[in-house]
């Protein structure tokens, strides 16, 4: 009934945010600007800005976010049948039952009821409506 999937959802943004955090530190320099000891000889500007840790947040999502999604995404079948995904996924699905995250659902469904938000079919309808309301888009053969 899709019931696992809200949890992986969960258990992988949980993921995702620890190794944002994690590879931001181990990216993050602390090198003095000035005197020559820039890092692969930049200016003093970009070397402050090397400093900050942005550079490796960016470099971590796109890396570790943007990249998966396009290989899942363009490699369905590989990408599923990878054993390590498996694993990713075992991960996921733990760190949600731990209920590390389980006030966002409380907070999910307050801010549910109090903006009166209602299921996806209710704003776009249903596949077989959508099909009933557009009939040129099936094609006879």
């Amino acid at each position: 009934d899709g019931h696992n999937l809200p949890g992986f959802m969960i258990g992988r943004q949980l993921c995702v945010v620890s190794c944002f955090f994690i590879i931001a530190r181990v990216t993050s320099l602390n090198v003095e600007p000035g005197f020559g000891n820039n890092i692969f000889g930049v200016s003093d500007g970009a070397q402050n800005f090397f400093n900050t840790g942005l550079l490796g947040a960016v470099i971590t999502t796109i890396l570790g976010s943007i990249t998966w999604q396009l290989v899942a995404s363009a490699f369905p079948l590989a990408f599923l049948s990878n054993p390590l995904v498996y694993v990713f996924l075992r991960i996921c699905l733990f760190l949600e039952a731990t209920g590390i995250a389980s006030g966002a659902w409380v907070l999910a469904a307050l801010h549910k009821r109090i903006a009166g938000f209602q299921r996806d079919e209710a704003y776009i309808g249903t596949a077989q409506k959508h099909w009933l309301i557009h009939p040129h888009f099936v094609t006879t053969e």
